[in-house]
């Protein structure tokens, strides 16, 4: 057996450096648009009066990275009747808030979301 130096390993193995694991370059979080609470509230409490009268029974949410929607079915599966959007690029303009119909055409559009609403129900009183 040759002669090897202490701290030499063995002539058939091989030393690795296990440092720390390569992560991957980190991409920031698409920002996406969301109703706050305060919305939601408003919403839901319109959506919570026309299920209880038995004229709606369902709804989606979707959150994309330039507007979120609400959107409320009179069936499961079949197009929404009514898509409440807020779209804060629209904020300066016309309004971030809009309702649109199952076809498509914008009832109402404006800067306070409880007027917007009232398209849906409007025995609501609004509420400051």
């Amino acid at each position: 057996m040759q002669g090897r130096q202490p701290n030499e390993p063995p002539a058939n193995l091989s030393l690795v450096h296990v440092g720390e694991p390569q992560s991957q370059p980190s991409r920031p979080a698409q920002p996406i648009v969301a109703f706050d609470r305060r919305e939601l509230m408003q919403i839901l409490s319109v959506y919570g009066r026309k299920v209880g009268a038995g004229e709606w029974r369902d709804y989606a949410m979707d959150f994309l990275k330039d507007r979120a929607l609400f959107s409320i079915y009179a069936r499961v599966s079949e197009r929404p009747l009514f898509v409440v959007e807020k779209n804060p690029k629209l904020r300066a303009r016309q309004g971030q808030y809009m309702v649109t119909n199952q076809q498509g055409r914008i009832l109402k559009r404006g800067h306070d979301l409880a007027q917007v609403l009232r398209v849906l129900d409007p025995d609501l009183a609004v509420v400051g």
